[in-house]
């Protein structure tokens, strides 16, 4: 049976909007809240046991343990970082913060699927492989795949088509060194940078936006929180229907020797495939940047 109780840990805006947007999917059976705070839970679930009226998705507060048993569990928990905070000092928080929420999982479900979103997303996507116990195909991050979601959403301004006929992927890390895979990117099996209307864009400029809209975002209303939401929801959707999507998820990369966003295959039994598309000398030099600046994050730990 196709795996459909989904735990969400982490009951702040992003865990919520998480739970509101899979709730409207209404392909999960049942939604375990869990948080340190109890009144959050409680205000949360009492919120979104509302939503009944559209879906037949139960929802209920939930412990860590409970969360362990759940087929998909989506990590939301996570320190936000603080004006003038070294990244470094950032990851060092999460990094305790993750070993207490998935320690008090314990023992997991052997079969559960984990699905990391708190930021650094690649870095903690490697953290808890480890402290999960789980195979590195059950544990991966939601990666790039809102940066990707928004790049397809540019494009497909530009060129006047349906955003999901728009494949171009953003990759490597899920913060400052991700780049744009813009030579395998296409529209109708077209490669994109043959579209007069691309060749005239500045496409550095592109780049930036995409990666800057969050920074735009949270200087505007504090937080981001519907796009993840819809993002993670449908990777849980994909998951519990086995849809054999193709995502840029945050995995484990053999060659590279760290998590980093990679077009992947993925299923309820977690990632089937990792795809290698055609890069650039240039965006294969940016990959492998990407992938240095994680490892040496990673050997602080």
């Amino acid at each position: 049976m196709a795996p459909n109780k989904v735990a969400i840990v982490g009951a702040g805006a992003v865990g919520a909007s998480i739970a509101y947007a899979l709730m409207l999917k209404d392909v999960a059976s049942e939604i375990l809240v869990v948080d340190v705070v109890p009144e959050i839970v409680k205000g949360q679930v009492l919120d979104l046991s509302d939503v009944s009226c559209v879906s037949s998705t139960k929802v209920r507060a939930a412990t860590s343990q409970e969360a362990g048993q759940a087929d998909i569990i989506v990590v939301t928990a996570g320190a936000k970082q603080k004006e003038g905070e070294p990244r470094t000092d950032l990851i060092g928080r999460n990094y305790k913060i993750l070993e207490s929420v998935i320690g008090g999982m314990q023992p997991i479900k052997p079969e559960a699927i984990m699905l990391l979103v708190s930021n650094p997303v690649d870095v903690l996507t490697q953290m808890a492989q480890k402290f999960s116990g789980l195979p590195q195909k059950q544990v991966f991050g939601s990666g790039t795949y809102l940066d990707s979601t928004r790049l397809r959403a540019l494009i497909s301004e530009v060129l006047h088509v349906n955003a999901n006929s728009v494949h171009a992927y953003v990759l490597g890390e899920h913060g400052d060194s991700q780049f744009i895979a813009w030579d395998a990117a296409t529209v109708a099996g077209k490669p994109l940078l043959e579209f007069q209307e691309i060749q005239n864009m500045d496409r550095q400029q592109v780049q930036d936006n995409i990666a800057g809209k969050a920074l735009e975002i949270i200087s505007l209303k504090g937080a981001t929180y519907y796009g993840i939401g819809a993002c993670a929801a449908d990777l849980c959707e994909s998951i519990i229907l086995n849809k054999h999507q193709v995502r840029p998820l945050s995995v484990y990369v053999p060659r590279l020797g760290c998590c980093l966003s990679m077009p992947t295959k993925f299923g309820y039994d977690g990632v089937e495939e990792i795809y290698e598309i055609p890069l650039s000398a240039n965006e294969e030099k940016q990959l492998q940047s990407s992938a240095a600046s994680m490892k040496a994050i990673l050997d602080k730990f």
